[in-house]
């Protein structure tokens, strides 16, 4: 330590003409680094703005391509979707087919007298076929006991039909009844109902297949 007038300096022991020498390098050259910022030295793998167009527009091809692709696709399966066969959305004429003969089997079966049971019996084997023809005749013997019990009369007419399938041979409708009941000795009673019937084309005429209350 030496003494100059009454203070005290230290001697760190660098010269201080190195640390100017220090303070003159750019900080990126202390850094490691180049004038361009890279660690290397190496010139940046960035595309140029012309290469960066020509990949942008193979990237916007190749997606279209996709897009188109599943459009077609999409457009395909609803051509082949079972709602573009249903003809009871095309066809007028087969539709009214059905519903005509839909109807007067529905009128037909659903409408007695007392002393008419046997003509209606005989009448449902003309319209109604498979499950529908044995339900109907595994109930019609209560029916007809009934009928001759409280001489009870039944008329049924088709009030509303709709067509909710149709495909080839075979029909799926919706059906809107009212029914007049009428047993001796009191005032006749209407009532509405509501079916879903199945029906199929047999020998150029519609049969129903199946009777579901809804």
């Amino acid at each position: 330590m030496n003494e100059r007038a009454g203070t005290a300096t230290v001697d760190t022991g660098v010269d201080t003409e190195d640390i100017e020498a220090a303070d003159a390098v750019p900080a990126t050259a202390q850094a490691g680094g180049t004038k361009d910022g890279t660690e290397d030295g190496t010139e940046s793998d960035a595309p140029a703005p012309g290469r960066r167009s020509r990949i942008a527009g193979a990237v916007l091809a190749a997606a279209l391509l996709v897009i188109g692709g599943l459009l077609f696709a999409e457009g395909r399966q609803l051509r082949d979707t079972p709602a573009t066969s249903n003809r009871a959305l095309t066809d007028t004429g087969a539709t009214a087919e059905v519903v005509g003969d839909v109807s007067s089997a529905l009128g037909t079966v659903f409408s007695y007298s007392p002393r008419a049971t046997a003509a209606t019996k005989a009448s449902a084997k003309e319209v109604l076929a498979g499950k529908a023809l044995k339900q109907y005749a595994a109930l019609f013997g209560q029916v007809e006991k009934q009928a001759a019990d409280q001489e009870l009369t039944l008329t049924t007419q088709v009030v509303r039909a709709g067509v909710t399938r149709l495909t080839g041979n075979s029909a799926h409708l919706l059906v809107f009844l009212d029914q007049v009941y009428e047993r001796r000795g009191k005032a006749p009673t209407t009532a509405a109902a509501q079916l879903s019937v199945s029906a199929e084309l047999r020998d150029g005429r519609w049969y129903i297949v199946e009777i579901t209350s809804r």
